[in-house]
């Protein structure tokens, strides 16, 4: 009976991670079927309609923000909507939170913060892995930062969320790790060993 547990859990293991993968993948694709597959049903007739042009409407959507994007513009027009959606009191909490996430992982700002580190919290050895987010804190109020200190974002592990530690430079300690494998050993509690460079 020991053994048949050990071989579920091995099978759960490796099948968890895939499913979970593929439910996420089936969620965006539905959920783009049916709210733009209803759209584009409304102005085609029904016949003409074929399973999935909601899914191709929203890859095409998501394309066509990206190409507008690299509009001055367009550009422009996004940052005044960003700027009246940060006056609202609700929403400017939730969209400022996903959209720095969002953030996080955008290539094209990974140059602003690219470093692993582990941070010092005592004498007696304990450290957290983080990522350095800021080493300038001139634009921001007397008190938050000094020429001495550095931001450290620290992940918790299974959970999107974690601290924001401000410390001396002399308590971090740079890591040779990309983001991508810091995120995954953290947010895996360090059971992952996975180190292929991405």
């Amino acid at each position: 009976m020991q053994k048949i547990g050990k071989l579920f859990l091995q099978g759960l293991i490796a099948v968890l991670p895939v499913a979970v993968t593929i439910y996420v993948l089936y969620w965006l694709a539905s959920s783009a079927e049916s709210l733009l597959g209803g759209a584009i049903k409304s102005v085609i007739s029904e016949d003409l309609y074929v399973p999935g042009m909601g899914v191709l409407a929203g890859l095409l959507v998501i394309l066509g923000a990206g190409i507008l994007l690299r509009v001055w513009v367009f550009r422009r027009v996004f940052r005044w909507g960003e700027r009246v959606l940060g006056k609202i009191p609700l929403i400017k909490s939730l969209y400022g939170s996903i959209r720095d996430l969002m953030g996080f992982f955008d290539s094209t700002k990974k140059k602003d913060f690219d470093q692993v580190v582990m941070v010092n919290l005592t004498d007696g050895g304990v450290r957290l892995m983080g990522l350095v987010t800021r080493e300038d804190f001139a634009a921001l109020p007397e008190g938050i930062g000094s020429d001495e200190t550095v931001a450290v974002y620290v992940p918790m592990s299974y959970q999107i969320g974690g601290y924001t530690v401000i410390v001396p430079k002399s308590k971090v300690e740079p890591v040779d790790m990309s983001i991508e494998q810091a995120m995954r050993f953290t947010l895996t509690a360090a059971l992952s060993t996975n180190q292929e460079t991405e």
